[in-house]
């Protein structure tokens, strides 16, 4: 090993802990409080307190029974986030029943292979749509005895079914589901393999929650705490945060149309933002946009040159001069508080992780105000290392969570090891014993860097390096998340694996695009490809990937680019649901584009 880092033990799973012990412990200190908030079908916020929602999903526990459901079956949820998804979830938990999240976005056959890798018995979905898909995946070879659905009451179905099994049957249940016991099958993207089940355990689940709170109490058990969930239940980010939140103090505000986000921070106001990469890429992006239609374009790039001076000074522990102090407080009332409100008015530090954020963009909110504190984690470790409060860093993903180890390999690869680390591949043993050696300890696929302090810097992944023919290695994530700081960029990928030099795909945002051009009194771009064959447009990209060179070596910097008409979504195969491109999908995809426009002599 080239260097460790490590967090005490701080929560010791006990052999009789699950994850349903999590929300009755909550119950039980504070039965009246607020726990779970979302919107009822008029667009208003209503809440569940602590006891209420323990009740209603051990009726709901009791429903699963009714239906023959019992330890080890396996039940599968499709759904976007809602507060449904949070109550099936605590009640199959309870009696053992080994929940199978999937994603809304994917395709029924991606749904076929989870639903035949883990055998599960029955889905619970969110709507007609999601029947459909579930329905093509059984004609595929699946096998469900049965659907329920959300949108169709499957709610009071089930609390109806409970109530035909006594409350002493149900207990007897749950007393049997132990922390060795699985909990969860959750699939890996498949960004750059094929997609893994991953087995999860209560006991594992239940330790990364309370070592999650001890890792932030500050933000964990902070007075009218509140998180608003929008990420997916199905990824493993989102998941292992609702576990925490029910473990700590804070109110879980559940919804999962981001279209209504901006009017969802106002309405919860809340204390925590989660969220990938893209959304707050998308924040500054928006607010690059408005200062060219209204504020000054010149204005706004004085407030973040300011914001990143601030970020500087702090970062580095030096003094701030009273000049860049100045220029902080007069850019928040110009803008920074203008941003802020967008999200609330409470919230004092964002959480982000689940890809590579550019360093410049987390400098600008940390100077603005609100530091994301970024973590790291994959589906096979739960998050494993955030930023702490006090003492954070800018650009690296933290310390190791509380009972976690990080190591790195003399190949410089990110090791982890300790009571958050999955137990297996669903059927894979031989794959298992590649993943986790000898020792315990688990080997990412990413590349990183620890420093003195015990901070982990995440420089790369080991699937996704660039080598090219002169033989340079080249780490992607570095120019992509620059670049997508750029507004009219939507997604980027980088290629020249084997080839002379590094090149780009990127995609753009056509409202972005539109916006750009409105605010130079010219005529809208009617569609993509139009878009794409705007000599404005080409000009602008060209500036921002001179930007983004400018944080490599000449070897590595991209020396061309090729301006797609088409889009990277997860509906096409190119974006996994997570949002994190498939490289190798569209390597393969524009092909010809690449051998034609890119490397041609």
């Amino acid at each position: 090993m080239k260097k460790e880092s490590a967090s005490p033990l701080v929560y010791e799973t006990s052999p009789e802990d699950n994850l349903f012990s999590i929300l009755q412990k909550r119950a039980a200190a504070a039965p009246e409080g607020e726990l779970v908030k979302y919107k009822d079908g008029d667009g208003k916020w209503q809440s569940f307190t602590s006891e209420e929602f323990l009740n209603l999903s051990s009726l709901l526990a009791r429903g699963l029974m009714a239906q023959g459901f019992k330890k080890g079956d396996r039940l599968a949820i499709l759904s976007s986030t809602r507060w449904e998804w949070t109550a099936f979830d605590f009640a199959a938990l309870s009696i053992g029943v080994v929940v199978v999240p999937i994603y809304q976005t994917d395709s029924p056959h991606q749904i076929r292979a989870i639903l035949k890798g883990t055998g599960a018995r029955a889905a619970i979905a969110e709507d007609g749509g999601q029947r459909e898909k579930l329905e093509e995946a059984e004609a595929e070879g699946a096998s469900l005895e049965s659907v329920w659905l959300f949108d169709e009451g499957a709610v009071p179905t089930f609390c109806a079914l409970g109530k035909a099994v006594s409350d002493e049957e149900w207990k007897e249940a749950a007393s049997k589901v132990k922390a060795e016991d699985l909990a969860t099958v959750v699939y890996t993207s498949g960004s750059t393999a094929a997609p893994k089940g991953v087995e999860l355990t209560h006991g594992m689940l239940c330790c990364n929650a309370y070592s999650i709170c001890m890792t932030v109490p500050q933000i964990c058990y902070q007075e009218g705490g509140c998180y608003l969930c929008f990420l997916p239940l199905a990824h493993i980010f989102a998941r292992a945060m609702q576990f925490a939140v029910t473990a700590c103090t804070m109110t879980l505000a559940l919804e999962g149309d981001t279209k209504t986000l901006l009017e969802d921070f106002r309405k919860v106001n809340p204390t925590l933002i989660l969220g990938v990469p893209r959304i707050f890429e998308k924040i500054y992006n928006a607010s690059t946009q408005k200062a060219a239609g209204g504020l000054s374009a010149r204005t706004f790039k004085k407030a973040v040159l300011a914001a990143k001076e601030w970020s500087k000074c702090q970062q580095e522990k030096q003094p701030v001069p009273s000049m860049v102090e100045y220029k902080k407080r007069f850019y928040s009332k110009l803008v920074y508080k203008k941003i802020l409100k967008a999200m609330g008015s409470r919230a004092s530090f964002a959480i982000t992780g689940g890809a590579p954020i550019d360093r410049g963009l987390s400098a600008f909110f940390n100077g603005m105000g609100l530091p994301l504190l970024e973590g790291y984690g994959l589906t096979e470790t739960c998050p494993c290392t955030l930023n702490p409060v006090e003492g954070y860093k800018v650009g690296s993903v933290g310390r190791p969570v509380a009972s976690c180890r990080v190591a790195i390999s003399e190949e410089g690869e990110i090791l982890v090891k300790g009571p958050t680390v999955f137990r297996g591949y669903l059927g894979e043993p031989e794959l298992t014993k590649e993943a986790i050696d000898e020792e315990g300890w688990f080997h990412t696929g990413d590349l990183g860097e620890i420093d003195d302090d015990g901070f982990l810097y995440v420089t790369g992944r080991i699937k996704e390096l660039i080598i090219t023919a002169g033989g340079k290695n080249v780490s992607p994530a570095v120019l992509e998340s620059a670049l997508k700081t750029c507004p009219l960029v939507s997604e980027c990928a980088l290629i020249g694996d084997k080839r002379p030099f590094v090149s780009a795909l990127i995609t753009l945002d056509l409202g972005a695009v539109n916006a750009f051009l409105e605010s130079r009194r010219l005529d809208p771009a009617p569609n993509l490809a139009q878009a794409a064959q705007n000599p404005l447009v080409y000009n602008r990209i060209l500036e921002a990937v001179d930007e983004a060179n400018r944080k490599v070596s000449r070897a590595e910097s991209i020396r061309k680019f090729l301006i797609l008409d088409s889009q990277f979504t997860v509906e096409n195969g190119l974006l996994t649901p997570s949002l994190k491109i498939r490289r190798n999908a569209i390597a393969r995809r524009f092909k010809g584009e690449i051998e034609k426009k890119i490397y041609s002599r």
